[in-house]
């Protein structure tokens, strides 16, 4: 049977996601910027939290935990990098490594650069990747932590997965990002057409997110850096890939 996912709006503009495998009853939150509309989730659905896989270390996405934990035999897990600065993990992981959630094989990816540490989690069985703040929708996550090299890095390795992976990521922040993607490629028809139907679902109350990984490689700046038409674009033929990434969000920061 399928996993099901289940896209929870919390705080003002976070997601966190509900995942939940039939066969064995196994319920899992990715990230948890607060209880309250988690748990309105899982009791709509009769659904039995029984882990809580933390992206990062940031309070917009860990501040629901503690509630959260006290649900029962509820298993947290996290980066081992990044132990220190999480609550208190069950299992802490890292780069390669894999753990089973229902029947499925979950992938850990280190994806540092919004905070270092940061990890992303892939779910091949379902095409799904949770990537919290490190990939976006038409985005990225600010370098609070890390460097420029080290997302572009991170954000490579997103974008080997199967274009057919949807990606399930932290905020609701599409709109503008989407109006920021218009001054790196005013003409990419792609983009354009994304635009639009961004600016649709926003006005009908829709959420943007998820994505698929196709979706932003067509149209998301920040994975497309390393292409000779948006260097062209930002007059930097001949900059090393990761300088015109660095570029990009130095733009974007002042956006």
């Amino acid at each position: 049977m399928p996993l099901e996912i289940v896209t929870v709006p919390c705080l003002t503009d976070n997601y966190a996601f509900l995942i939940h495998d039939a066969a064995s009853g196994e319920t899992a939150v990715v990230d948890a910027p607060e209880a309250a509309p988690i748990e309105a989730a899982l009791s709509d659905r009769g659904w039995t939290l029984s882990h809580i896989i933390i992206t990062h270390h940031h309070g917009d996405h860990i501040d629901g935990v503690a509630a959260l934990r006290g649900h029962g035999d509820v298993r947290v897990i996290g980066a081992a990098q990044d132990a220190a600065r999480l609550p208190a993990l069950d299992l802490q992981v890292s780069e390669g490594d894999r753990f089973m959630f229902g029947n499925e094989e979950v992938r850990v990816l280190d994806v540092s650069g919004h905070t270092v540490g940061h990890i992303a989690f892939h779910i091949p069985g379902a095409q799904a990747v949770f990537t919290a703040d490190s990939l976006m929708a038409l985005g990225c996550g600010r370098l609070f932590e890390g460097t420029a090299p080290m997302m572009w890095q991170s954000l490579r390795k997103l974008a080997e997965l199967p274009e057919e992976t949807v990606v399930y990521s932290g905020h609701e922040y599409t709109q503008t990002n989407a109006r920021f993607a218009l001054t790196i490629e005013p003409g990419n028809a792609a983009l354009k057409s994304r635009v639009s139907a961004v600016e649709d679902a926003r006005s009908a109350g829709r959420p943007t997110v998820p994505s698929t990984l196709a979706e932003e490689l067509a149209t998301n700046p920040f994975l497309r850096a390393h292409l000779p038409e948006v260097k062209r674009g930002l007059d930097m033929g001949g900059y090393a890939d990761a300088d015109v990434f660095a570029e990009i969000r130095r733009r974007k920061d002042e956006f």
